[in-house]
């Protein structure tokens, strides 16, 4: 079996097991789903929706944003770990949506990535998420389960996989299939304990499954 043909296996059985998987930061616009995710670094999306209500009463849009110090932000912004350099980003990022993008969010993924704080996973969540575009965000998760899967031989490096990921899944179907591997990772294909494979419906199809056999 080739990787693509594995890789539409993977994104069939997946797309059954979790319909409706979304990204599970909560946010009505674009400039929310930047500062959560840079929140999120090393942090829960659960707590982190639980700290930006609270953010966006003090400061509701990007040109308030802009305005705040870092010291502002990072007060409220501390519960989510590593406060200083995370008001810093999202304090630097604000003002360049405000200066140089009329406080818009820009739809391209060069310009998104010259944002202060955000890097490819950031830039793919927001091309995917917001505007409908192909997107594949290596997150943990991700990079976790194509190396256990084997669409991707032992490839650590975020980009790398990336790169390696555009070859042989549809890009309509990237940004979708990112979302249900976070799924799959957080209840199937765990991390800290030992794999599911008994529940798994990739069981057959994984590589490090066959090797476990």
């Amino acid at each position: 079996m080739t990787k693509k043909q594995r890789a539409l296996i993977v994104i069939e059985r997946l797309r059954e097991a979790y319909p409706d998987a979304d990204c599970t930061l909560e946010y009505e616009e674009a400039w929310k789903l930047l500062v959560s995710v840079r929140l999120a670094a090393q942090c829960t999306d659960a707590r982190v929706n639980q700290i930006v209500p609270k953010l966006y009463e003090k400061y509701p849009d990007i040109d308030a944003l802009a305005a705040a110090t870092a010291e502002e932000i990072e007060e409220i912004v501390r519960p989510c770990g590593l406060g200083k350099s995370k008001a810093r980003d999202i304090n630097a990022c604000m003002k360049m949506l405000r200066d140089e993008y009329e406080s818009k969010v820009p739809e391209d993924f060069d310009a998104l990535l010259r944002l202060p704080g955000v890097g490819r996973k950031s830039a793919n969540l927001i091309m995917g998420d917001v505007f409908g575009k192909p997107a594949i965000v290596t997150d943990t998760h991700c990079i976790r389960l194509v190396n256990r899967i084997g669409l991707v031989d032992g490839i650590k490096d975020p980009k790398k996989v990336e790169m390696a990921l555009w070859k042989i899944i549809p890009p309509e179907e990237g940004s979708a299939l990112c979302h249900r591997f976070v799924c799959h990772g957080r209840d199937v294909c765990t991390a800290r304990t030992t794999p599911h494979c008994e529940r798994c419906c990739l069981a057959d199809v994984c590589k490090a499954n066959a090797k476990a056999h």
